[in-house]
């Protein structure tokens, strides 16, 4: 419809000899009375024209042409809104378009089949998941969900490093706690990994070869085995939560496989580094990014983080994706364009490269912000957090803000049951459908049986159809966005309208014929809400 109303205004705009430097902007109206769309294109014009926005609307109006049938009446408001009321029948049709596509309703082919990857959590093996990593999760799996509800094919990715400075702190930590198992005073530092999953990771050393490894601190057994743990624990915490990765990219195969000397020969070669201060600098100020940075410490003859990076970044192109999707946390803000800025100086075209920016989360417990610190344990682990109020409330918290939105996850207000929760909110909504529909066939209404459409005319049950009519662009400018908080604001509206139909109207009445639109319309709210839910891995219930 927005492309019917686009299409008029500038059909006008020709006629008038108006060429605009600004876009047409249309939007759905908040107000019923203002339409169901309206434009401030007049308002826009009024200055580079040099005249009142009402008359500008006027003469647009005026010279659109054809009006379609699909647009009932078309009024202008001060200071110069133009808002466009569409017919009945339009929204009226959008019931058996439901009706008939089902589950299928609001896919789109905006990715035509083009492959994408999605990088996300992308945590090293160090310890559990965090509520921290939990926002990013989430975020990731929904952004992956949205893309292939619009076409693409989409592979999920997690990159880890267990080889760096980190690993080999994890497998000091797991000797010490050893140690002590077999009796000895070994102490950890600030510098070491202090959760309680440490010392069962040595108690399972212990366990199995006894004091076999006692005074060898550097001993394999100790990174591999706390590894090993680590990883498994946190595969399983994503499971839980619905997320499945395709692959994950271990950090050391880069050097394993020559893909880091090779990067550093080709940037050398073309004159993208140099020497200083015993180290090899990338210039990647000539590149589009801030400064130069150091890959390469020859003191301690290891790279820094950019430099793996850079090479792990030129995989993802390599393997043909169309689409790249890298999510990281506001911590990354400063360092993506370096990796943005290596890609280019190995000569590849970086637009197809998406990166997303989330800011951090805060917990709070009775009012108070929990105090979170990784390396001292002190900290809720994500598995923790959906032991607590579910996988479901977990899910839609994370992204019920967005992702450049600082997040507050009240505990409080998660554990709630009530019209407070916005989980609850938009579950009691399809359960309360789903009981309508089952009272339905106790009364004898058959669920293939289909009513006239024609008869929901009503103010509310229009602004229900309306509502329902968003679906699929909402989930196309998902798709564009990649911001799953659009789709959870939509839910919410979509809830709120249909518990206020419901307020006011009676599903099943006397009048059968009546009876048997409504609902086909609450059926097709139904479909809505579960898709809608499904794309934000969260279960539709029948029964609360």
């Amino acid at each position: 419809m927005t492309d019917k109303i686009e299409h008029l205004i500038q059909y006008a705009l020709k006629v008038l000899l108006i060429e605009p430097e600004v876009p047409i902007s249309i939007e759905r109206s908040r107000r019923p009375d203002h339409g169901h769309f309206t434009s401030n294109i007049a308002m826009l014009l009024a200055k580079p024209l040099r005249r009142a926005p009402m008359t500008i609307a006027e003469e647009i109006v005026k010279n659109m042409g054809k009006i379609p049938e699909s647009i009932e009446k078309i009024e202008i408001k001060n200071p110069g809104f133009i808002n466009f009321f569409i017919a009945p029948k339009i929204y009226q049709t959008v019931v058996s378009d439901v009706l008939i596509k089902q589950q299928d309703f609001g896919r789109s082919e905006l990715g035509k089949g083009a492959k994408a990857l999605v990088e996300f959590v992308s945590a090293n093996p160090t310890g559990p998941l965090t509520v921290g990593h939990g926002r990013q999760a989430v975020l990731g799996d929904s952004v992956a969900r949205i893309l292939e509800w619009n076409g693409y094919q989409v592979d999920r990715e997690y990159y880890y490093n267990d080889a760096g400075r980190q690993m080999r702190i994890l497998g000091q930590s797991a000797y010490i706690r050893y140690r002590q198992l077999l009796g000895y005073d070994d102490q950890l530092t600030d510098e070491h990994y202090q959760g309680e999953y440490i010392i069962d990771i040595a108690r399972s050393i212990q366990e199995k070869y006894g004091d076999r490894f006692n005074n060898q601190p550097d001993h394999e057994i100790f990174r591999n085995t706390a590894e090993e743990a680590v990883f498994a624990d946190i595969r399983n915490t994503l499971k839980v939560l619905g997320i499945v990765f395709n692959s994950f990219y271990n950090e050391q195969s880069l050097y394993d496989d020559g893909l880091i000397d090779d990067v550093l020969k080709r940037f050398k070669a073309y004159g993208a580094t140099y020497e200083k201060d015993g180290a090899i600098w990338f210039r990647a100020g000539d590149f589009g990014a801030a400064d130069d940075r150091v890959l390469w410490k020859s003191v301690v003859d290891e790279a820094t983080y950019r430099l793996p990076d850079i090479a792990y970044h030129e995989t993802k192109i390599k393997r043909g994706y169309d689409l790249i999707v890298d999510i990281f946390g506001a911590d990354h803000h400063a360092t993506y364009p370096d990796v943005i800025a290596g890609l280019k100086a190995l000569g590849y075209n970086t637009d197809s490269i998406r990166v997303l920016i989330h800011q951090f989360v805060t917990l709070t417990r009775s009012g108070e912000k929990v105090k979170m610190s990784t390396r001292k344990a002190n900290y809720v682990t994500l598995s923790e957090l959906i032991d607590e109020v579910g996988k479901d409330v977990v899910r839609y918290f994370f992204i019920m803000r967005g992702m450049k939105s600082h997040l507050n996850f009240d505990l409080a207000l998660a554990k709630t049951e009530g019209d407070e929760n916005p989980v609850f909110y938009l579950q009691y909504a399809h359960a309360r459908i789903c009981s309508i529909l089952r009272n339905a066939e106790v009364k004898g209404f058959k669920n293939d049986s289909r009513g006239d459409l024609n008869l929901l005319r009503e103010e509310e049950t229009l602004a229900l159809l309306g509502i329902l009519g968003e679906f699929e662009e909402i989930c196309i400018l998902c798709g564009k966005t990649m911001e799953p908080q659009t789709l959870t604001t939509y839910l919410q509206k979509l809830a709120a309208t249909f518990h206020k139909f419901y307020t006011v109207h009676r599903v099943i009445t006397k009048d059968k014929e009546l009876s048997r639109a409504r609902l086909d319309l609450v059926r097709a709210v139904k479909i809505v809400m579960s898709n809608g839910l499904s794309l934000l891995g969260i279960n539709a219930p029948e029964r609360m």
